[in-house]
């Protein structure tokens, strides 16, 4: 008989560069709301929802009808050829959904490319050339984005020379840094106020560019205190606020946005990942004045704003209303456990987030990060039937990310794979 994993993989090791690497060590047939079935006919929990995407579940019913409905009318329309409904009724959807400083948007189709886009929104509408970005920040992996983008040193090695004029300040970690999130926003804010001191004029800088919470990085949240600075800051200095909610939009933090959760709006929202639930599609949003200062002709996409992928978006966006409320009981469903269980595991050393994107960081005895203990765990959830992935710099935190739409049983059922993950590996450590 055919070992169909071996023939799939070996097929792959032919055609596909080994810079894309896939985590699972199994490979996936079909997938339907919370999870996968294996091509040797496994089902599993899917608690990495395509990085932070599938915020309805995979193959959700309202969507795959819209999708297969736009199919059957229009399917390319390209950027600068000619309007089409799907392209307006998803730009509705989104500006309705968005903080109140978001009157316009402009799709796109990748995270790093949305990045991209508000950047060059920033600088020309601004005519600023600097950027000031937050340390453990990410932003893209493209040669502009990757300038931006500091949770992991790796993401850039090889690729320096990188943009000039992109100024890095830290982002307030209380917990690496052993003190309060109080005393981490004076921190931060302080460390800031050295950057424009010694390294930029206020005056010469067009954004500060920060996620609100931390993806890549660790799942750090901000405050509304420290964003409140920033706020603030900008609007005493011109420079525009960006909130890159690429990975935090959609409902994922209990809000549409997490501005809307902290209180604070930005100049520009980058958005993505979760926009379409999965299908390619990203987006800027500004005011209608911010993007008056935006040439036409200036920036441009072939595939921005696709049809199909409008019509994704459309759908998903209908259909989150009604899941978005029920994201604060599943959260503290799951916060109250992930409690109980660092009650019980010391190799629990932090439990951060907000809504259904909660971090659990793993640290040896010493309390330092521990990358072997996440693939510890890692393990010992893929074989019980649940896929996670990781994140932060040193390869040690937990992404609890389930769909939004999670049913209890499935929320408990992964939470008690990790119960029993983490305290093997505790004892293992031990």
């Amino acid at each position: 008989m055919t070992d169909h994993r071996d023939s799939l993989k070996n097929r792959a090791d032919r055609v596909l560069a080994p810079v894309l690497s896939h985590r699972a060590s199994f490979d996936v047939a079909h997938a339907t709301g919370s999870r996968l079935t294996t091509t040797t006919g496994r089902e599993l929990l899917d608690f990495s929802t395509g990085i932070a995407c599938i915020n309805l579940g995979h193959n959700h019913p309202a969507v795959a009808s819209s999708v297969a409905s736009q199919l059957d009318h229009l399917w390319h329309g390209g950027w600068g050829t000619y309007r089409y409904e799907s392209l307006i009724d998803a730009a509705e959807s989104v500006v309705n959904v968005t903080p109140q400083s978001i009157e316009q948007i402009v799709f796109l189709n990748s995270g790093a490319e949305a990045v991209e886009a508000a950047m060059k929104l920033a600088r020309q509408s601004t005519d600023r050339p600097c950027v000031v970005t937050f340390r453990g920040g990410f932003h893209g992996r493209t040669m502009g984005s990757v300038s931006y983008t500091t949770s992991k040193a790796e993401y850039r090695k090889g690729y320096h020379p990188l943009l000039s004029s992109v100024f890095v300040t830290p982002f307030p970690h209380p917990f690496e840094w052993g003190v309060s999130q109080d005393t981490a926003d004076e921190m931060a804010l302080a460390s800031l106020d050295q950057l424009f001191k010694h390294d930029a004029m206020p005056g010469e800088v067009a954004a500060l560019l920060i996620e609100p919470m931390q993806g890549e990085g660790g799942y750090y949240p901000a405050s509304t205190n420290f964003l409140s600075e920033l706020r603030s800051f900008a609007d005493e200095h011109g420079i525009l606020l960006v909130f890159d909610e690429v990975q935090t939009g959609f409902g994922r933090t209990g809000d549409w946005f997490l501005a809307q959760v902290l209180g604070v709006e930005p100049d520009i929202l980058v958005m993505g990942k979760a926009i379409a639930n999965g299908l390619p599609l990203s987006a800027i949003g500004a005011s209608t004045k911010r993007f008056e200062g935006w040439l036409p002709g200036s920036h441009g996409s072939t595939f921005g704003g696709n049809p199909v992928s409008c019509a994704a978006a459309s759908a998903n966006i209908a259909n989150l209303r009604d899941v978005i409320p029920g994201v604060e009981d599943r959260s503290s469903r799951a916060f109250q456990r992930f409690s109980e269980m660092q009650a019980e595991n010391r190799i629990i050393g932090d439990i951060r987030g907000l809504g259904l994107m909660i971090g659990i960081e793993l640290v040896n005895s010493d309390g330092k990060p521990s990358k072997e203990l996440f693939e510890d765990v890692y393990k010992e959830a893929e074989a019980d039937g649940l896929f996670i992935l990781p994140c932060g710099p040193n390869g040690n935190v937990i992404r609890f990310i389930p769909p939004l739409n999670v049913s209890n049983e499935d929320l408990d059922k992964a939470l008690d794979i990790l119960e029993d993950a983490i305290s093997t590996t505790q004892q293992a450590a031990t």
